[in-house]
């Protein structure tokens, strides 16, 4: 995590050469939650000069609330519920391009297993040539980087924004 908020730093201060030092409030980061850890990785990878985004598998609230008067009292019929997601079964928490390849990244923290709907998308986008990394923790994260992807400029240097 230090690591990572240097890196933030970093970028902060590049971004932002006028800024003070002093007035510079570092970001905390923390890989204990799947929130975490997808903001920490994604946050990672766009400090390095890569595209990463987080996929929402979740679906979308459908309101069919509605609200009526009756003898001067507010009523509420009606409910809101969860609709069905048009994300492909199974879809990782994070899509991302590193290098040209198309990186996908489920996250998973503490006993956290993927699913068979998450094993059948990971065996799809390697049969296409992509990468497909689980991610239990930042640090293990980072080293499955560093091993992949061992020759990469990293942002700041001469690649081009």
């Amino acid at each position: 995590m230090k690591m990572l908020e240097c890196l933030e730093l970093k970028a902060y201060r590049r971004e932002h050469p006028t800024i003070p030092e002093a007035a510079v409030v570092p970001t905390k980061h923390r890989d204990d939650t799947a929130n975490g850890l997808t903001r920490c990785i994604i946050r990672y990878l766009q400090i390095k000069g890569w595209q990463a985004e987080r996929v929402n598998t979740m679906g979308r609230p459908v309101d069919t609330r509605k609200t009526f008067d009756v003898a001067g009292c507010q009523r509420q019929i009606g409910t809101l519920r969860w609709g069905k997601s048009t994300s492909t079964p199974g879809s990782a928490d994070i899509s991302a391009t590193i290098a040209g390849r198309s990186v996908k990244i489920e996250v998973k923290i503490g006993a956290d297993r993927q699913s068979e709907a998450q094993r059948r998308y990971q065996a799809s986008i390697e049969r296409a040539g992509g990468l497909y990394f689980v991610a239990k923790d930042f640090t293990t994260f980072v080293e499955w980087y560093g091993e992949t992807f061992p020759n990469e400029i990293t942002y700041g240097d001469s690649r081009n924004h």
